[in-house]
């Protein structure tokens, strides 16, 4: 297994040396070989994109299904050229629409989350927000199984910052730590709990779907800014973001507010961008019991 482990870093490697055009190239071919060969997860994206689009045809549903199999193996070349992306390189491919957002309540001394979903290519922009605000960022994530692989990403994650990753169960915990410094913690709210993590359900894609309460009870516990960012494939190789505010006030919200409008804002970015989500991920293995 270690072996294995070594020869994948390795060509993950050489891959990341070659330039975009013939690694775009090698993408096509990944996807004939994940679409056509392997099919990999094919009958679980089928299954989501026809629960979340009841009213669309099958020939619609096609259409997203092979669009987002092409992106998927486009972001499987993006996040290999990480190991040799320049910081020049990444900036030229990821555009901030709106920062002035998010500086404006950072001038203010103002904390904020940043709120998205796996849309896009999130690992570059989460890479790129250090070299984009004048803050500490602490970017959640949710470790890998593989510890050997969640090391290398930890190491892909840092080349431009001296703030690794935090994983998600460690976040309050790093929030605390730096609550007298101007942070922006940057959250995938599309994440599934455990089984006996669930404590809300919500209809998300036409389905019911248990949603993490973290964000919510942290920025009301903490007096957080709460924001949400979509993360849009504008070309190949090209992501805009655009930020949009669900509070300024979280301590005035209600209950599961926050919450619901997050959920409901990136449900309106996929149904106008359908093949930018990561649909082959398990977001609905749990059943609500009746």
């Amino acid at each position: 297994m270690v072996i294995i482990n070594y020869f994948l870093i390795s060509l993950i490697w050489f891959f990341s040396l070659l330039p975009f055009k013939i690694l775009y190239f090698f993408s096509d071919f990944l996807y004939l070989l994940i679409y056509y060969v392997f099919g990999y997860r094919k009958k679980e994206v089928k299954v989501n994109l026809v629960n979340s689009f009841p009213n669309k045809s099958a020939e619609e549903l096609k259409k997203i299904e092979k669009k987002y199999y092409h992106n998927l193996c486009d972001l499987i070349v993006e996040i290999a050229k990480i190991r040799h992306i320049s910081q020049k390189q990444l900036l030229s491919r990821i555009q901030f629409k709106n920062k002035e957002i998010v500086n404006g309540f950072i001038e203010q001394g103002k904390s904020v989350f940043v709120v998205t979903g796996h849309i896009g290519n999130w690992e570059w922009t989460g890479m790129s927000f250090p070299l984009n605000f004048n803050a500490r960022v602490i970017a959640v994530v949710k470790p890998l199984t593989n510890k050997f692989f969640d090391n290398y990403f930890y190491f892909l994650r840092t080349r431009f910052t001296s703030e690794g990753p935090v994983p998600f169960k460690q976040t309050l915990r790093a929030l605390i730590k730096h609550k007298n410094e101007k942070t922006i913690t940057v959250l995938a709210s599309d994440q599934t709990p455990a089984k006996e993590e669930i404590e809300y359900w919500t209809t998300f894609l036409n389905q019911d779907t248990p949603v993490f309460l973290g964000t919510e009870k942290m920025a009301k516990a903490l007096d957080v800014v709460v924001l949400f960012f979509t993360n849009k494939r504008v070309k190949r190789g090209y992501y805009e973001i655009e930020f949009s505010t669900i509070t300024n006030r979280p301590k005035e919200t209600k209950e599961f507010e926050i919450t619901e409008s997050h959920v409901n804002l990136l449900e309106k970015f996929i149904n106008n961008n359908p093949d930018n989500w990561l649909w082959s991920h398990r977001r609905w293995k749990h059943k609500k019991q009746i």
